[in-house]
Protein backbone atom coordinates (compact mmCIF):
# COMPACT_ATOMS: atom_id res chain seq x y z
CA UNK A 1 0.00 0.00 0.00
CA UNK A 2 0.97 3.16 -0.77
CA UNK A 3 1.25 5.76 2.25
CA UNK A 4 0.58 9.71 2.01
CA UNK A 5 1.08 12.11 4.42
CA UNK A 6 -2.03 12.76 6.21
CA UNK A 7 -3.64 16.12 8.63
CA UNK A 8 -1.85 15.33 11.92
CA UNK A 9 -5.32 17.21 13.88
CA UNK A 10 -7.71 14.94 15.40
CA UNK A 11 -5.48 11.76 13.66
CA UNK A 12 -7.13 9.56 16.01
CA UNK A 13 -11.02 9.66 15.85
CA UNK A 14 -12.13 8.63 19.45
CA UNK A 15 -15.39 6.35 19.78
CA UNK A 16 -17.47 6.85 20.58
CA UNK A 17 -19.06 10.09 20.47
CA UNK A 18 -19.97 11.35 24.29
CA UNK A 19 -22.09 14.20 25.89
CA UNK A 20 -20.58 15.66 28.80
CA UNK A 21 -23.01 17.39 31.41
CA UNK A 22 -22.41 19.84 34.32
CA UNK A 23 -23.51 22.61 36.72
CA UNK A 24 -22.29 25.13 37.64
CA UNK A 25 -21.44 26.80 41.21
CA UNK A 26 -25.14 28.78 40.54
CA UNK A 27 -26.68 25.39 39.63
CA UNK A 28 -27.18 26.47 35.94
CA UNK A 29 -26.82 23.06 33.92
CA UNK A 30 -25.35 22.67 30.60
CA UNK A 31 -24.18 19.76 28.23
CA UNK A 32 -21.64 19.73 25.32
CA UNK A 33 -20.20 17.54 22.85
CA UNK A 34 -16.57 16.52 23.52
CA UNK A 35 -14.51 14.73 21.03
CA UNK A 36 -11.40 14.42 23.57
CA UNK A 37 -12.55 11.38 25.83
CA UNK A 38 -11.09 7.86 26.87
CA UNK A 39 -10.11 5.76 29.39
CA UNK A 40 -7.19 6.50 31.31
CA UNK A 41 -7.14 4.10 34.34
CA UNK A 42 -8.77 0.67 35.82
CA UNK A 43 -7.30 1.36 39.12
CA UNK A 44 -9.06 3.01 40.17
CA UNK A 45 -11.31 3.40 36.86
CA UNK A 46 -10.78 6.81 35.78
CA UNK A 47 -11.53 8.63 32.31
CA UNK A 48 -10.50 11.70 31.01
CA UNK A 49 -12.12 14.73 28.78
CA UNK A 50 -10.37 17.69 26.74
CA UNK A 51 -12.16 20.78 26.72
CA UNK A 52 -11.35 23.81 25.11
CA UNK A 53 -11.02 26.69 27.81
CA UNK A 54 -13.53 28.98 25.92
CA UNK A 55 -16.83 26.48 26.16
CA UNK A 56 -19.09 27.94 27.58
CA UNK A 57 -19.13 24.66 30.05
CA UNK A 58 -15.51 25.04 30.96
CA UNK A 59 -15.53 27.01 33.68
CA UNK A 60 -18.78 25.30 35.71
CA UNK A 61 -16.60 21.93 35.27
CA UNK A 62 -13.58 23.77 36.27
CA UNK A 63 -15.31 25.27 39.47
CA UNK A 64 -17.31 22.57 40.52
CA UNK A 65 -14.99 20.10 40.32
CA UNK A 66 -17.20 17.06 38.52
CA UNK A 67 -18.95 16.18 35.29
CA UNK A 68 -21.15 13.20 33.39
CA UNK A 69 -19.94 11.61 30.60
CA UNK A 70 -23.12 10.50 29.16
CA UNK A 71 -22.96 7.95 25.78
CA UNK A 72 -24.54 8.85 22.87
CA UNK A 73 -26.85 6.15 20.40
CA UNK A 74 -28.08 6.48 17.28
CA UNK A 75 -31.49 7.87 18.81
CA UNK A 76 -30.26 11.22 20.16
CA UNK A 77 -28.16 12.28 16.78
CA UNK A 78 -30.20 14.98 16.31
CA UNK A 79 -29.58 16.40 19.98
CA UNK A 80 -26.12 15.31 19.35
CA UNK A 81 -25.47 17.36 17.09
CA UNK A 82 -27.39 20.35 18.08
CA UNK A 83 -26.01 20.60 21.53
CA UNK A 84 -22.48 20.35 19.90
CA UNK A 85 -23.07 22.97 17.33
CA UNK A 86 -24.94 25.40 19.77
CA UNK A 87 -23.53 27.19 22.71
CA UNK A 88 -25.93 27.90 25.87
CA UNK A 89 -24.05 31.40 26.03
CA UNK A 90 -26.61 32.10 22.89
CA UNK A 91 -29.69 30.35 23.57
CA UNK A 92 -30.79 27.96 26.38
CA UNK A 93 -30.44 24.98 23.89
CA UNK A 94 -31.20 22.43 26.37
CA UNK A 95 -34.80 23.28 26.47
CA UNK A 96 -35.06 23.96 22.51
CA UNK A 97 -33.77 20.59 22.58
CA UNK A 98 -36.38 18.95 25.38
CA UNK A 99 -33.18 17.80 26.56
CA UNK A 100 -34.11 15.40 29.91
CA UNK A 101 -32.09 15.95 33.19
CA UNK A 102 -31.84 14.25 36.02
CA UNK A 103 -29.31 14.44 39.29
CA UNK A 104 -27.04 12.31 39.28
CA UNK A 105 -26.29 10.01 41.86
CA UNK A 106 -23.31 10.45 43.31
CA UNK A 107 -21.97 14.23 42.02
CA UNK A 108 -23.53 17.33 41.30
CA UNK A 109 -24.26 17.27 37.93
CA UNK A 110 -26.95 16.29 35.66
CA UNK A 111 -27.09 13.20 33.90
CA UNK A 112 -28.96 13.30 30.72
CA UNK A 113 -32.06 10.65 30.69
CA UNK A 114 -32.04 9.63 27.45
CA UNK A 115 -28.75 8.50 27.27
CA UNK A 116 -27.62 4.92 27.58
CA UNK A 117 -25.05 4.98 29.93
CA UNK A 118 -24.00 7.59 32.29
CA UNK A 119 -20.53 8.11 33.99
CA UNK A 120 -20.38 10.25 36.82
CA UNK A 121 -16.66 11.81 37.90
CA UNK A 122 -15.10 13.80 40.20
CA UNK A 123 -11.78 15.86 38.98
CA UNK A 124 -8.74 14.54 40.64
CA UNK A 125 -6.33 16.11 37.71
CA UNK A 126 -5.63 18.13 34.88
CA UNK A 127 -2.78 19.23 32.39
CA UNK A 128 -3.21 21.74 29.34
CA UNK A 129 -1.99 20.16 26.48
CA UNK A 130 -2.28 23.06 23.97
CA UNK A 131 -6.02 24.06 22.93
CA UNK A 132 -7.61 21.79 25.25
CA UNK A 133 -7.41 20.89 28.97
CA UNK A 134 -7.42 17.51 29.60
CA UNK A 135 -9.44 16.90 32.68
CA UNK A 136 -9.51 13.71 34.33
CA UNK A 137 -12.42 12.51 36.15
CA UNK A 138 -12.40 9.82 38.79
CA UNK A 139 -15.42 7.18 38.10
CA UNK A 140 -17.72 7.66 40.90
CA UNK A 141 -20.77 5.76 39.49
CA UNK A 142 -22.10 4.38 36.64
CA UNK A 143 -25.95 4.33 35.27
CA UNK A 144 -26.91 2.05 32.34
CA UNK A 145 -30.72 1.34 31.21
CA UNK A 146 -31.42 -1.96 32.89
CA UNK A 147 -31.88 -4.02 29.22
CA UNK A 148 -27.85 -2.71 29.02
CA UNK A 149 -27.08 -3.97 32.72
CA UNK A 150 -26.43 -7.63 33.00
CA UNK A 151 -26.77 -9.40 36.46
CA UNK A 152 -23.08 -8.79 37.78
CA UNK A 153 -23.38 -5.09 36.45
CA UNK A 154 -21.54 -5.33 32.90
CA UNK A 155 -22.46 -3.59 30.88
CA UNK A 156 -23.28 -5.28 27.36
CA UNK A 157 -22.02 -2.58 24.81
CA UNK A 158 -22.85 -4.64 21.74
CA UNK A 159 -26.44 -3.54 22.77
CA UNK A 160 -25.66 0.29 21.97
CA UNK A 161 -25.60 1.51 18.24
CA UNK A 162 -22.88 4.25 19.11
CA UNK A 163 -23.23 7.48 16.61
Amino acid sequence: MDKVKANMKSCLNPVPKVLVSCRGLNGENNVLAVGYCGNCSYDPPMVMVGIVPSRYSYHMIKESGCFVVNLVDENYKETFNYLGSHSKRDEDKLEIMNVKLEDAKIVNAPILTDCPVNIECTIVDSIVTGSHEMFIGKIEHVSGDSKLVNADGTIDFSQIKFL
